[in-house]
């Protein structure tokens, strides 16, 4: 496991940890671009990608890569910075979607990488959007898993939204715990930061301006877009055909993709990864 202190990579983050595992690669495919894991909402790409990185599919001689499974500000292993967006204290965070790619973007730096495969599954693939078009120089290629190509959010993350924070921190989070039947994206919900989880959600809810299908139509790198089979129909499909993305099916598979079927999300990436 890597960490990085934020504040002392740029001035406008938090002194908070991001925290990371970084699975190299072997020699032979030294020199190609490093892959990067955004988890989604909730999640942890420390616990959901290992298995999938390491996929025979993906570690091919052709496809190999050094792999970074990073773990966003509030949730997994990283910091979870508490103090009320806007504050002076050190800790201040937003959780937008713009403080999340900066985030990311500060890891990529300090790794002094660039040219990225990134792949981001939900919240993981809007953060990804972001950061392609705030830092083009950090990514190569995109790889979207569900990614919300619009605002108003997901499902889940709308729900989370229409608490009030104070609430939600309260109430809601024990609420949606509560709720949740899958074992394992139970076991990273609660290690995620309830005030994290909201205003991420309010985020999403939020998007961008432009919209984030308008960021994936500008980026001019190879990108392709992924859809649970059991998703369809899936409205942001649309979109992404519309911003020129290649679709690609995770078969036996919903929105939760790593959880779903991992073999087919790594087969479906290996495909989406492959020029």
């Amino acid at each position: 496991m890597k960490q990085l202190l934020l504040d002392k990579q740029n001035p406008h983050l938090p002194s908070a940890h991001l925290r990371w595992a970084d699975l190299a690669a072997p020699a032979t495919a030294e020199g190609r671009p490093v892959r990067v894991f955004l988890h989604g909402l909730g999640a942890s790409s420390t616990h959901d990608y290992p298995e999938i990185a390491t996929h025979p599919a993906l570690t091919t001689p052709a496809l190999a890569r050094r792999s970074l499974l990073v773990d966003l500000l509030g949730f997994g292993h990283s910091d979870r910075p508490e103090a009320p967006g806007g504050s002076e204290a050190d800790d201040a965070f937003g959780y937008s979607l713009e403080e999340h790619a900066a985030a990311v973007a500060a890891v990529l730096d300090s790794e002094g990488l660039r040219g990225a495969e990134v792949f981001g599954h939900s919240l993981g693939g809007a953060v990804a959007l972001t950061l392609a078009d705030t830092r083009p120089d950090l990514v190569g290629s995109l790889v979207l898993g569900e990614a919300n190509l619009r605002a108003g959010g997901g499902a889940w993350s709308a729900k989370v939204a229409e608490w009030r924070e104070e609430e939600f921190v309260r109430h809601g989070m024990a609420e949606f715990l509560d709720g949740e039947s899958d074992p394992a994206y139970r076991t990273t919900l609660r290690l995620s930061s309830p005030r994290a989880l909201h205003r991420t959600a309010v985020g999403l809810v939020r998007g961008t301006s432009p919209q984030l299908a308008v960021l994936l139509s500008r980026f001019e790198g190879p990108k392709a877009f992924l859809v649970g089979e059991a998703s369809r129909p899936y409205d942001e499909e649309e979109d992404a055909v519309g911003a020129g993305a290649r679709v690609l099916t995770v078969p036996r598979s919903g929105h939760p993709m790593p959880h779903d079927n991992p073999d087919g999300l790594a087969r479906t990436l290996a495909e989406a990864f492959t020029p």
